[in-house]
């Protein structure tokens, strides 16, 4: 347990919030540190989606579908906890989505996912053209497919993670933002320090959680795990009046709105290096997608647009355990596109690993040195 004394978090966004409150809450206080301002990179860029739960518990679903699950599981009650102990409210609400197609192959495909969801146990429902309008009257008639699924949610991200730092600050958790990470010292198979250009943090943890720059880190102490950026671009609506209640995902683009006549459009992906400026080419997509699926959205005013930067794998799932060759060093990002989304779960893994219990899911399927998987990758954030 004296190795839990000392746990330094490298990276203040999402992940790194979570595993801070998730360890100060079983006593574990920690330092986060930042190259800028807690929060502002992917983070607070996403549209805060959260996945349906699973009602299918037979263990033989994928590790990444449990991790997803398990965190859609979690959020309420974190939600209702960060609420209680800070005042702040997230924004967390079941709103439901509704899944589109236009085309014969995107009906296709959207079948062939539905057959998944009923494999994962997720509760859905094929709607007939006169019961989406009904459902969602501002969508487009032409529609070729609808499912209706109740069991989505969403968080606003800006008030999620301001939520975790006041309850994690609340809880003697020490926020160092603006302090960039130079590199970690090292001493046999042990991290010993954290060097940045104003201080050195000796540590008994280090949880490495620094995004898109999570990869050079590591690389510069022997251990592979590339975490290339991967840029997502979002428009923000205003309308006079509410014109959706249910997020709308037409596949990897989505519609969010948010109950006060904001609408979220995203999002790109994007390999374009640590670029966040938005491009005129990408807004003109997302809007073209806005006004295909809602038409009336096109009298809707562009309130702002912004980009961030997802952290890659070697393949569709995140990075979550122990580093290869250093026993006090712990990974956990990774995430893609649901950063946010698994951030409950992912926090009480690595809080299982600091305190010594046995996680409750299968790490291996995570491990930094795992063979490349394949698998599709059905997350958005």
């Amino acid at each position: 347990m004296s190795e839990t004394q000392d746990v330094v978090i490298v990276g203040g966004g999402v992940i790194g919030l979570s595993i801070a409150y998730a360890l100060a809450r079983d006593g574990i206080t920690s330092t986060v540190l930042d190259r800028r301002e807690l929060g502002r990179e992917a983070s607070w860029a996403g549209a805060g989606l959260i996945a349906p739960t699973s009602e299918n518990r037979s263990g033989s679903l994928p590790p990444t579908v449990e991790l997803r699950s398990w965190s859609a599981e979690l959020f309420p009650r974190w939600s209702a906890a960060l609420r209680e102990e800070t005042g702040i409210d997230n924004g967390y609400r079941r709103s439901g989505g509704v899944d589109v197609a236009w085309t014969v192959a995107e009906e296709h495909e959207l079948q062939t996912t539905a057959g998944r969801w009923r494999v994962e146990g997720i509760v859905h429902e094929r709607l007939a053209a006169s019961d989406c309008l009904q459902v969602e009257p501002a969508l487009n008639p032409e529609l070729r497919l609808v499912y209706f699924l109740p069991d989505r949610a969403q968080v606003r991200n800006p008030w999620h993670l301001r939520a975790l730092s006041a309850a994690a600050a609340k809880s003697g958790v020490r926020l160092k933002p603006w302090l960039a990470v130079d590199r970690l010292e090292t001493r046999g198979d042990r991290i010993t320090a954290v060097r940045t250009s104003a201080e050195v943090f000796s540590c008994g943890w280090v949880i490495m959680a620094a995004g898109p720059w999570s990869g050079g880190l590591l690389g510069d102490i022997g251990v592979h795990a590339p975490t290339p950026p991967l840029k997502g671009q979002i428009v923000l609506l205003r309308h006079d009046r509410p014109l959706l209640m249910r997020i709308v995902e037409h596949g990897k683009n989505y519609l969010v709105p948010r109950g006060d006549g904001h609408i979220l459009i995203g999002a790109t992906e994007e390999n374009a290096g640590f670029d966040t400026r938005p491009t005129a080419a990408a807004v003109r997509d997302l809007l073209s997608e806005a006004i295909g699926l809602c038409p009336t959205l096109g009298q809707a005013t562009v309130e702002a647009v912004w980009a961030g930067l997802r952290p890659g794998s070697i393949d569709t799932k995140p990075y979550i355990g122990v580093a290869p060759g250093f026993r006090n060093l712990i990974v956990a990002t990774g995430h893609k596109r649901a950063g946010l989304q698994l951030s409950p779960a992912t926090a009480e893994l690595v809080a299982a690993l600091v305190l010594g219990r046995k996680p409750q899911l299968d790490l291996a399927h995570f491990r930094v040195d795992r063979e490349p998987d394949p698998a599709a990758d059905t997350i958005r954030s």
